[in-house]
């Protein structure tokens, strides 16, 4: 199956195309394998750049949009107008191409390439997440980070935006996110800073080859929009 993998959550633009498959009793990292992908980060291009890079991938990989099988799209946690944009993109390519959209958390995504990273090339890896615990971070301004806290792979806390000193990384060996913010965190830095379109497709790979229907596409925002916040700030000055 040809799956078309896109996020917008972070600064990151992310699209890719990952080719899934059934392969008996193997690990997932030999069912998925990536096709074409491209990112570029810049937090105010998500509307211009995305469906370019999509075009890119499809010319790279000589795939028409026939053969995608089906579109998963990350779903956040993630700024308001960012987060839209991989979203709305992800529901019209499903919508034209008559094809299931399924959403994954962000950050589980994450989660998933810094699984993957090689023990013996990244001396963070030797604090083994998977056993020891991860942490995931990504930038949700105003000096908050969404985040969220992974064992054996799973998560088992979040996704919940957080001032970093009030997150509690008890039980975590190491941390993977954004840049400027993993730092903020007395932790071994394994170098995964978004999402790929790789770790969002293996994070859906479960429901795809099971054919499952998927859940509505619906974002993780996990507060209102900044807009929202400054409108509700001007009525409470003038006493409304």
């Amino acid at each position: 199956m040809l799956v078309l993998a896109v996020d917008t959550a972070t600064p990151a633009v992310t699209a890719g195309l990952v080719h899934l498959e059934q392969t008996g009793a193997g690990p997932i990292p030999e069912r998925v394998r990536t096709v074409a992908s491209r990112v570029y980060v810049d937090a105010r291009a998500h509307a211009e750049v995305l469906t370019p890079q999509i075009l890119e991938c499809l010319a790279e990989s000589g795939c028409a949009r026939g053969d995608i099988g089906a579109v998963v799209a990350g779903i956040g946690p993630g700024p308001f107008t960012g987060l839209r944009v991989g979203m709305a993109t992800a529901a019209a390519f499903g919508d034209a191409l008559g094809i299931p959209v399924y959403g994954v958390c962000s950050l589980d995504a994450i989660a998933a390439d810094a699984g993957r990273e090689p023990r013996g090339e990244n001396p963070a890896a030797d604090a083994d997440p998977d056993a020891a615990g991860l942490l995931v971070v990504t930038d949700a301004r105003r000096r908050e980070v969404y985040w969220a806290r992974y064992r054996d792979g799973a998560r088992v806390a979040g996704p919940a935006v957080d001032k970093p000193a009030d997150v509690d990384p008890d039980t975590v060996a190491a941390i993977a996110g954004s840049a400027s913010h993993v730092d903020l965190f007395d932790l071994p830095v394994l170098p995964v800073e978004s999402p790929s379109p790789l770790g969002l497709v293996t994070v859906a790979a479960p429901a795809l080859l099971a054919g499952a229907a998927p859940e509505p596409l619906v974002p993780l925002y996990l507060r209102r929009p900044d807009a929202v916040e400054r409108s509700y700030r001007a009525l409470d000055r003038t006493g409304a």
